[in-house]
C-alpha cells in the first residue's frame, strides 16, 4: 500500500466513500455517516479529514461540537476495510485532536474531550477502545408486550380517583414541557446538557416537527390544605409522562392494528427512586394494557430500567436491532 495522503473534506467525497465501504456496521456508523461535511467554525464547529491511497479517498473522519451537550465533542473516524490496521484510523484520530485543540487556542470551542457511538462487536468498538474511549452509556431500543404488567388500582378504585391520577395532557403543555426538560437534564447528567429552556425543551420533544402526537401523565393522589374531609382544589403533580410519537393517541382507536407506538416515558426527578419505579410501572402498565409500545432506554434511566430489564429477562419485553455504546473521556 502506498503512503496515504490527508486533505480536507471536499464535494463528492460521500459518494466515492459511500462505495468505498458499503453498508455501514451499525445504525451508529449510518448516522455518523451524514456527519462528513465541509469543515465549519460555528453551528456546529466541525473539522473533517479525508484520507486518499493514490487520489482515491478511502478513510475518513468527523470532530465536530454539539450545543446540547457542551462538554465532549462527537468524534467518527471510517476506514475502507482493506486499509484497516494500518494505523490510518489513529492518524487521522491524533489530526482530529489537533484540529480541536487548535479550535480550543482559538476560543470556537470549549473542549477537546471526545465520545461516539459505536455498536458492541463492531470495528468501529474496537478502534474506540485501542484509542482510549471508555464506556460511558448503553442505550437500547425496548419493546414491551401488551398486557404484561398488572394494572394499577388509585384508592377505592372510582372512576373520579382514577380522572385525577391519570389524563390526556396537550403537548404544549407548560407543566409538561417542565418535567421532560428536567427529567431529560437528569438522565443525561453523565454528559451534560446545562438547564434547558422551555423553547429548546419543545423543539426537542413536543413539537409538532417532532412526530409528537399526544401525552398521558399519571399524577400525585391530590390533597387539600384544609385536611382529608376538604376537596382538593388542585391536581397533584406530575409523577411520570409518556409523550408518543405514532398516529393518533396512546390508545388507539377500536380496529388499529396492535403495532407499536414509539414512546418517551419519564418521572419526576425529585420523586425518592421506591416512589419513581412506581411511577414508571403504573404508567407503563396503563399505557400497555392492550397494545405494545417501543421505549429507548439509556442505563441512566434507572427507575425505567429497574421496570424494564426484568420483562427483557422474562421474555416480556425485547430488544429491537442492536444495542448503542457511547464511548468517552
Amino acid at each position: 500500500m502506498a503512503e496515504l495522503s490527508y486533505r480536507p473534506w471536499q464535494d463528492g467525497d460521500d459518494l466515492t466513500l459511500l462505495e468505498i465501504w458499503g453498508d455501514a456496521d451499525s445504525s451508529a456508523s449510518g448516522q455518523f455517516r451524514a456527519a462528513l461535511a465541509p469543515e465549519s467554525d460555528s453551528g456546529p464547529w466541525r473539522r473533517t479529514i479525508v484520507a486518499e491511497d493514490q487520489g482515491i479517498p478511502v478513510a475518513a473522519g468527523v470532530v465536530y461540537s454539539t450545543a446540547l451537550h457542551p462538554q465532549r465533542l462527537w468524534a467518527f473516524v471510517e476506514v475502507a476495510k482493506d486499509h484497516r490496521q494500518a494505523g490510518v484510523g489513529a492518524t487521522l484520530l491524533t489530526m482530529l485532536r489537533r484540529e480541536a485543540e487548535g479550535a480550543l487556542a482559538a476560543g470556537l470551542i470549549s473542549t477537546t474531550a471526545l465520545r461516539t457511538k459505536v455498536a458492541p462487536g463492531t470495528s468501529g468498538a474496537a478502534f474506540g477502545a485501542a484509542m482510549g474511549l471508555g464506556v460511558l452509556q448503553r442505550n437500547r431500543v425496548v419493546e414491551v408486550a401488551p398486557g404484561v404488567l398488572k394494572l394499577p388500582a388509585f384508592g377505592e378504585g372510582t372512576e373520579a380517583e382514577a380522572t385525577a391520577r391519570v389524563a390526556d395532557l396537550a403537548t404544549g403543555s407548560v407543566e409538561l414541557t417542565d418535567v421532560v426538560g428536567r427529567y431529560y437534564e437528569s438522565v443525561n447528567a453523565w454528559d451534560p446538557t446545562g438547564p434547558l429552556s422551555p423553547g429548546a425543551v419543545q423543539r426537542m420533544f413536543l413539537d409538532d416537527l417532532t412526530g409528537a402526537h399526544g401525552a398521558l401523565v399519571l399524577r400525585a393522589e391530590p390533597s387539600s390544605a384544609f385536611g382529608a374531609t376538604v376537596q382538593p382544589s388542585k391536581k397533584g403533580r406530575i409523577e411520570a409522562f409518556a409523550v408518543s410519537y405514532s398516529q393518533g393517541h396512546l390508545f388507539p382507536e377500536d380496529g388499529a392494528a396492535p403495532s407499536a407506538s414509539e414512546v418517551f416515558l419519564g418521572v419526576e426527578p425529585k420523586l425518592s427512586p421506591k416512589d419513581a419505579v412506581r411511577a414508571v410501572y403504573d404508567l407503563l402498565a396503563l399505557i400497555t394494557h392492550q397494545y405494545p409500545v417501543l421505549l429507548e432506554l439509556d442505563d441512566s434511566m434507572e427507575a425505567l430500567a429497574a421496570v424494564v430489564n426484568p420483562l427483557i429477562e422474562a421474555g416480556a419485553a425485547r430488544v429491537r436491532g442492536t444495542e448503542t455504546l457511547v464511548l468517552g473521556e
